[in-house]
Parts: C-alpha cells; structure tokens; sequence
C-alpha cells in the first residue's frame, strides 16, 4: 500500500524569477473551482519542489499563484515530473510533461486572445473577427486533440461572463469530446462533469430544434424562478408589450441601469399595457435577490442560477448582457439590442399609444 501510495504522485519543481523566498500557492482545480492544497517556500533564486498526489488514470490541473497572479497551470499525470520556468507576470514554460506543455501551449493563446481583444474594445468589427478566428482556432484544437484533457478548459473559455463556445451546435463537440476522454480517462471527476455538460447542451439544441421546426411561434416561452422560487412561464404576461431583459445583477453599470433607465420606462408606460420580464445571469442568487430587493424593482424577475450557462441565453441567441428585446402583441418584434432610454421610449411610444 504505501509503495502504491508513493507512486500515485506527480512532482513539479522549477523557478519562479524574481521571487526571493516567498510562498507559492499551489491549487488544484476541483471541477469548477480551485481550491488550495499546498503551500511551497521559494528559494533565495525563488526555486521550489513539491508533489501532489495523483491517482493513475486520473490527471490534475494543478495552478502556482504567485499572490494573485496566476504563475503557471499545469496537466499532471501518475509518475511525471514537470519542470517550469516562469516569472510574476504570468509568462511560463514547462517541460517534463506532455499534458502540461499542451495546457500551456491554449493558456497561452487564450491569454493573447484576451488581451487583443481588449485592445479592440473601441473596433468592434475587428474584435468580431479576431472572436471568430479565436473560435476556429479553438474548433481545430479540439478536434485534433479530442483524447486530451487539454481540451477540456478550451472548451469552457469565456469572454467576460459569456461561454466562447456559446452556439448551440457546440453540444456536438462537447459530446464527441466527452465520449473520447472516457476511453482514455474513464474514472476522471472532469469528464463526468464534462459528460453533465454535453447531456446539457444536447438537450438544449434539440429544444431549440423543435422550436425551430416549429409552425407558429411568435417568441420562444421561458419558465423561469422568481425571487420567492415560483416559476414565472414568460408566456403567463398578460400585457400589449412585454420587455424581456437580460442583464448581470454583478456589473455594477447594469444595476444602474435598472434605477437610470428602466425604471422611468416602467413609471411612464406601465399603465399603458407594459410589463417587464427579467432574466438575471448571475449565478449568485442571493446576491441578485440583494439587488432586486433594494432597489425595489416593481417588474418580473427571474434567474435560474445557472449563470453564462442558462439555456434562456442560448435560446434567445444572447451573445452579451445587457439586452432588451421586445414582444409586442404576442410576437418577437424585433431580435435586435434596444439600446437606449430614448430609443426604447419612441419604440414603446409608438406602440402603446
């Protein structure tokens, strides 16, 4: 037993350039979050040596913080020894481990993407096009390397709060990525949480499908939780105009949104057959309950705590909060963003008159 228990480890020793014996923080990721499992003391040149148990047939993502900023990540399998150079900034190499050198090889790219993408926040056709690019390039990753856990976080990159992998036809390769990982890495938590993922989305396409192919549909119905936990069916308001917000009760611009801007929409044409039907993304209930109780917000609210990943996003085709859309007289009459307290009371104006 103890023969078998030395064994099932992984060890990881290296430099962290610039830091003179201070404490890296090693964490590994535990499905969806990281949680701490060591702390390791640099040397005077800041090098470090450690081990982590890792059970045979079952790899660890493993991440070094360095304070807040995260130093390395790393793809551990039984017996490996990775070595890493890397420095404060976050610029990293690895060797000694093939799982690793792949993670690092999409960490890397991810974090350039990230970071030109914000370079492009005033040219948002560029960024539209370096998205996409970033997206095929994610596309090919995954299709060429569907028997490693490296594909796993590619598939789970975000852009702010919102899936890069958002369309709905994604499911196929969730799906076609977890059955490969299962005959590789049968026992591990990540594919059978990946596993939960695919069954998600390829519910969630056939749904949209059938809505699709449906004959006659004037908007897509959505039942959804509210505040007290009673699912609220969007097909349930009975009013002329219905606003069917979608917004992240965690950015503080968009609560402002709620007092600055639709609020005076709601006192003014309320009475004149409007209502609003809300659907929060933050997965944090209690904290969005804490935003709609305090600003007493007198409109339908909704959330599902399913965060970037409810199926309301994907169904509407939302692709960034907030956005309004708008069903008047039982029919989606417009998919685009009303933007504006303005735009959105001459649109109201004109058809609740």
């Amino acid at each position: 037993m103890g023969i078998c228990s030395c064994a099932e480890k992984a060890r990881v020793k290296g430099v962290v350039e610039g830091v003179d014996k201070k404490q890296v923080v090693v964490r590994q990721l535990d499905v969806n979050v990281y949680k701490t499992i060591d702390t390791v003391k640099t040397g005077a040149d800041g090098s470090f040596s450690f081990s982590v148990p890792v059970a045979k047939g079952q790899p660890e993502f493993i991440y070094l913080f360095y304070g807040d900023k995260r130093v390395a990540a790393l793809l551990l399998e039984t017996g490996e020894t990775a070595v890493v150079k890397a420095d404060t900034l976050g610029n990293y190499e690895v060797s000694g481990s093939e799982g690793s050198v792949k993670l690092a090889e999409v960490d890397k790219a991810y974090s350039k993407f990230l970071s030109d993408l914000i370079a492009l926040e005033n040219d948002p056709t560029a960024a539209k096009k370096l998205y996409v690019k970033h997206y095929r390039e994610d596309v090919k990753y995954v299709m060429s390397n569907s028997k490693s856990m490296s594909v796993v976080p590619v598939l789970f990159e975000t852009v702010g709060q919102m899936p890069v992998f958002s369309q709905s036809t994604d499911a196929i390769f969730f799906r076609n990525v977890a059955d490969s990982l299962k005959t590789v890495y049968p026992q591990s938590k990540y594919v059978a949480a990946l596993e939960k993922e695919a069954e998600r989305r390829v519910n969630g396409m056939a749904f949209s499908n059938r809505l699709v192919n449906a004959e006659q549909l004037g908007y897509i119905d959505l039942n959804l939780p509210d505040m007290s936990g009673k699912r609220r069916a969007l097909s349930s308001v009975d009013s002329k105009v219905i606003l069917l917000h979608f917004w992240d009760s965690s950015d503080p611009a968009q609560t402002m949104l709620n007092i600055e801007g639709l609020k005076p929409v709601y006192d003014e044409f309320h009475s004149k057959g409007l209502e609003i039907y809300s659907v929060c993304i933050d997965s944090d209930k209690a904290a969005w309950g804490s935003v709609v109780t305090s600003q007493n917000l007198p409109w339908i609210n909704v959330n599902d705590g399913k965060g970037v990943y409810s199926p309301a996003l994907s169904i509407y085709n939302i692709a960034a909060v907030p956005t309004t859309l708008m069903i008047c007289n039982g029919e989606l009459v417009t998919d685009r963003n009303i933007k504006g307290s303005d735009a959105l009371r001459r649109e109201l104006a004109s058809r609740l008159k």
